[in-house]
Parts: structure tokens; sequence; C-alpha cells
């Protein structure tokens, strides 16, 4: 069996097209260059130490985006989890109650956010063998998809940032965590 060949994608910055404009419907998750998109997407994720990236961070304008949380230099207590394709979501439902959190961002290199984020989500999504799921996410995973579905609407994190001064560079973020105890397991 031959490997399949992956390609590492230009992630696009805040200020380039499509950055900021609400994305399209997939219509078929199941085709060809959908499944390559995906594929390139984990890759490219991976590659630069994201959580997560969607669709529109790598110049396709559509609503799909990549959930994979795992520890990385730039998130070196996320959780680990394999990679998940999310097409056409809808968030249904959220918590009451939210948490502050910092958040970065491939398309925003080198910045942080302190961005309030619900605890929990109840969601809707098609998978990437084009089944129609409903799944609840919470914690850390809740606060990448919520992170990915502002991308594919058209927003970007620090449009949540409820104050000038909860940002940071990410060289300073870096700092912080090393000084931060870690939770026991």
């Amino acid at each position: 069996m031959r490997k399949k060949q992956l390609t590492l994608l230009q992630i696009a910055e805040l200020g380039r097209d499509p950055i900021g404009k609400k994305a399209k419907d997939v219509v078929n998750v199941k085709s060809k260059n959908i499944q390559e998109l995906i594929d390139n997407m984990i890759a490219t994720c991976r590659e630069a130490n994201g959580v997560g990236i969607a669709a529109p961070q790598v110049y396709h304008p559509l609503r799909l985006f990549i959930v994979a949380s795992q520890p990385n230099p730039r998130y070196p207590n996320a959780p680990k989890m394999k990679p998940l394709a999310v097409a056409n979501p809808k968030i249904i439902s959220t918590s009451k109650q939210k948490v502050k959190d910092w958040e970065g961002c491939l398309s925003l290199p080198g910045l942080r956010g302190f961005i309030p984020r619900h605890k929990q989500i109840n969601v809707e999504y098609t998978t990437r063998e084009g089944k129609v799921v409903k799944k609840t996410f919470k914690d850390f995973v809740a606060r990448i998809f919520q992170h990915e579905y502002d991308h594919i609407e058209g927003m970007v994190f620090v449009e949540r940032v409820e104050n000038p001064r909860e940002f940071i560079s990410e060289k300073e973020y870096q700092r912080l965590i090393r000084l931060k105890p870690r939770k026991k397991k």
C-alpha cells in the first residue's frame, strides 16, 4: 500500500482573504478534493504546532476545520486526541459557565489573548465519512472548537478580548506557562 503524499499548506495571516469572512458550506465532504484538504490541514496543523486549524486559514473559504489537541511547544499541557475533521458545524447549545484562558492563533503569530469561552458546548457536524453526529465537548477541546468555529463565521479571537490589556506576546506566554505549576495526574 502506497503512502499518501501530504502537502503542507500556507497559513493565511490576519488581513488576508478569506480570514475574517464567513465561509461557505462543504457540499460533498467525501469528495477526493475535500479528503485531501482534510489530510493536508491535519499535517499543516501538526507542523505548525497548532491544536486546530480552519479551512479559511489555508485559503479555502469552507465551513471545515480540524480539532487536533495534542501537547506541543505552543500548548504543552494540551490533552491528546486523534485529529477530528468537522464539516458544516452548528453549535446547538452552550453552558452558561464561561472560562477565560489564553489563546493563540496560527493566523496571528506571536500574539495571545485572554479569551472567555463556554466551558461546555453541544454541537452537530458532519464527519469526514459523511455522517452527521451530535457531540458534547468541554474544557480545552470545547475552546478549540469555539475558536475554529469563529474562523468559519468570519471572526478572529482578538474580537473576543474583553480588555485591551489582556494581550501578551507568545514569548511572554511561554515564560508564564514555564512558571505555572503543572497539575498532578
